[in-house]
């Protein structure tokens, strides 16, 4: 058996690119995979929410095969690649004719479709899972997605794979953390939904109370807007901003932060790979509660509430964290030890080989 491999790659600067990367290394121990092959035996497609995924999510529907769906919605992936008709078209053909004027709506007002919880309500997922052999996802809040677009879809959840890497150099990760009391970190690609002015706003307060704790800022924005509006914050005292880093400075990063601020609202129903990797490192982590958090053991991580109290909420976590290290690192210790259990790649790429035999026989 053959199999295509369609996904973005680096050097494209993605998470979809770089788990894709990991994964296909692994699964090349069990079979033959080619990248972009349109003869193969059987396709594997990983799509998200972006026009990365344009010509992926073409062929998918020429030829279809297994899709990955890294985010339950694809939303904002019709609003950036169709025209306004081209768009309430695909919307009446998931919610129905009746549906149009809703389209309509949304379309008019996509310049808010960032962090406008409406857009995510309605993630247009039917075409592609009704066409499809098999769908595979990273977390219950995805495949509940999906089964609502296709109650009969063939849909598979594997855990959203963890991959070691050898520590940092002790002296480097000591002088990365310099004098710093407690390092907190935000990472990867710095859109709207993840919730950074809540996140700065709690650090502020917490920086006005306990003198000596830092929160780096890591990653590429989706917006100059959204960096402008956020520049007088994310100069304040204590940030330290940082853009992309290599995979040398992300894992020397990850391994001197205290604690990963991981919010996210509204939510795609992805499972977020940088707080895999941070859990997988033995860091707390602190998620947006929601479904798509609801198969991580609740001591393995820590929670905020979404809404009026976020930032109020992040704030006292963040404050007993400080206080209260060993705490910290307890849930650290909890959520390294269930990552590696339920969270291996060898596992991850077990189950993908499985259910790509499955699908070609």
């Amino acid at each position: 058996m053959t199999v295509g491999y369609f996904s973005p790659l680096p050097p494209t600067r993605s998470g979809v690119a770089d788990y894709a990367a990991a994964l296909l290394a692994e699964l090349r121990k069990f079979g033959q995979f080619h990248v972009n092959a349109s003869n193969s035996s059987v396709a594997l497609y990983h799509l998200g929410n972006n026009l990365l995924h344009r010509g992926i999510y073409s062929q998918a529907l020429r030829r279809p095969g297994v899709v990955v769906l890294h985010d339950a919605l694809l939303q904002h992936f019709f609003l950036g690649s169709l025209t306004e008709r081209e768009y309430c078209d695909e919307f009446a053909y998931n919610y129905g004719e009746w549906s149009r004027a809703e389209a309509h709506t949304l379309w008019t007002n996509r310049a808010k479709s960032a962090d406008s919880a409406e857009y995510f309500a309605r993630p247009m997922l039917k075409r592609i899972v009704e066409c499809s052999r098999a769908i595979i996802v990273h977390n219950p809040a995805a495949r509940a997605r999906v089964l609502d677009a296709v109650p009969q879809a063939q849909v598979v959840e594997i855990p959203h794979f963890f991959k070691p890497v050898p520590p940092p150099d002790a002296t480097e990760l000591l002088l990365f953390r310099g004098r710093c009391r407690y390092l907190f970190g935000i990472f990867g690609y710095l859109r709207e939904s993840k919730r950074l002015f809540s996140a700065l706003k709690a650090f502020s307060r917490l920086r006005r109370v306990i003198p000596g704790v830092e929160l780096l800022v890591a990653g590429q924005f989706h917006s100059p807007d959204l960096a402008a509006s956020l520049a007088p914050l994310l100069s304040a005292p204590g940030v330290r901003r940082i853009g992309h880093m290599s995979d040398a400075e992300f894992a020397l990063a990850t391994a001197a932060v205290d604690c990963c601020v991981n919010l996210r609202y509204p939510s795609a129903a992805e499972t977020s790979g940088i707080g895999i990797r941070l859990m997988g490192v033995g860091k707390p982590v602190i998620f947006t509660e929601g479904p798509e958090n609801s198969h991580l053991p609740a001591h393995t991580h820590l929670a905020v509430e979404p809404g009026l109290r976020e930032s109020a909420h992040l704030f006292e976590l963040m404050a007993t964290l400080v206080a209260k290290p060993l705490r910290g690192i307890e849930v650290g210790h909890f959520a390294a030890a269930h990552i590696l259990r339920y969270h291996s790649i060898q596992a991850a790429a077990e189950q993908y080989w499985r259910i790509l035999c499955e699908t070609c026989s």
